[in-house]
């Protein structure tokens, strides 16, 4: 990081105190930009992500536009995967659709290694030419984790209720922790491969892990999430795990050698607190309010945030991400309340007023 790198974001991330409350948005960079519709006029994501200037653009645009305290890195958690042998398409209106679901320990067994120099130059590419020239916040990278990677490999894309990913990890449990130790292995690679080239810190994103029970999380998810976060505790950034609907599982991710909790809006922060979350916290207003009337967006945003600072690690971000008719005018202009607001909030606690 350079001199010149804002890093409120980092210190509220580990736990430190901050002039203000850092945010940053979920899916902040794109569908809801004019500017970034009319680059998908042109450009599939694929694409996009191809084209390293074209992609710092899209990352840094929301930096630019909505003052926000850290880029996220635009691309998919599919990104790696066609490397390792998953033959994966996004489909619009769909999502990630993958022609050849994994059904058998032989089709793990042919599964690759991922080689991020090789197989993903384009990426790394990306990450060092907005950390060396263009950011003067901290990048976000990020990875799937093992779970939500494997959901849509088994399913052969979205899922409303991951029958199938159930019924494999119940069915076949040699195969399913194989195909764990197989993801496990990539998610480190690849989150190595984006800290290497500049990430100043990352996301781990089990999206739909929430549709498992906490039994399940522990037998069947936690050994290689426990895994993963050790492999990665040397190098020195912060992490940070979010899920959707994911609640129930807040204290299993506390028990991770991790430095972030994400909250969704299900569970609300002084909750998750009182539950036994000693971690920094990241969270949770639920998008759906970004539709609402300023008035309603302030209210929520204001209990979010004083929630946040009764403990110091807090970033404000949504519970899940930005939907594509969101106003970018609403995102600026709650970055700048929030930053305001609790700026003011926490100099009175310095001053003991």
């Amino acid at each position: 990081m350079n001199k010149q790198m804002k890093d409120t974001f980092i210190k509220a991330a580990k736990g430190q105190p901050t002039e203000y409350v850092p945010v940053w948005y979920m899916r902040q960079a794109g569908r809801s930009q004019p500017e970034y519709r009319a680059i998908k006029e042109k450009y599939s994501l694929f694409e996009i992500t191809h084209q390293p200037e074209l992609c710092a653009y899209v990352t840094k645009l929301p930096v630019d536009q909505y003052d926000v305290d850290a880029a996220v890195l635009y691309k998919d958690i599919m990104t790696p995967l066609p490397a390792i042998g998953v033959d994966v398409e996004i489909k619009s209106g769909i999502g990630p659709v993958i022609e050849n679901p994994i059904q058998s320990m032989e089709d793990i067994t042919r599964l690759g290694m991922l080689h991020p120099e090789q197989d993903i130059k384009y990426v790394l590419d990306t990450i060092k030419l907005l950390t060396t020239e263009q950011l003067n916040v901290p990048l976000i990278g990020f990875s799937g984790a093992p779970f939500t990677l494997a959901s849509y490999m088994i399913e052969g894309g979205p899922s409303k209720n991951y029958h199938k990913t159930k019924a494999f990890m119940y069915a076949k449990p040699e195969a399913w922790y194989a195909l764990m130790e197989k993801l496990g292995d990539m998610v480190v690679t690849y989150v190595k491969a984006q800290i290497n080239a500049g990430a100043s810190a990352i996301q781990i994103f089990d999206s739909w892990v929430g549709a498992l029970n906490v039994e399940d999380y522990r037998l069947f998810i936690k050994p290689v999430m426990n895994r993963i976060f050790s492999e990665l505790e040397n190098e020195n950034v912060p992490f940070i795990m979010h899920g959707v609907g994911a609640s129930h599982l807040a204290l299993e991710w506390n028990d991770l050698s991790l430095d972030v909790v994400g909250l969704d809006w299900r569970l609300p922060i002084s909750e998750a607190r009182k539950m036994g979350v000693t971690k920094a916290v990241q969270g949770n207003l639920d998008p759906a309010v970004l539709l609402a009337p300023w008035s309603v967006i302030e209210e929520k945003a204001k209990q979010i945030i004083e929630q946040g600072i009764e403990q110091q690690g807090f970033i404000f971000n949504l519970g899940h991400g930005v939907f594509p008719d969101v106003d970018p005018a609403v995102l600026k202009k709650l970055t700048g309340f929030i930053h305001e607001y609790s700026g003011d909030l926490l100099s009175s606690k310095r001053s003991g007023k």
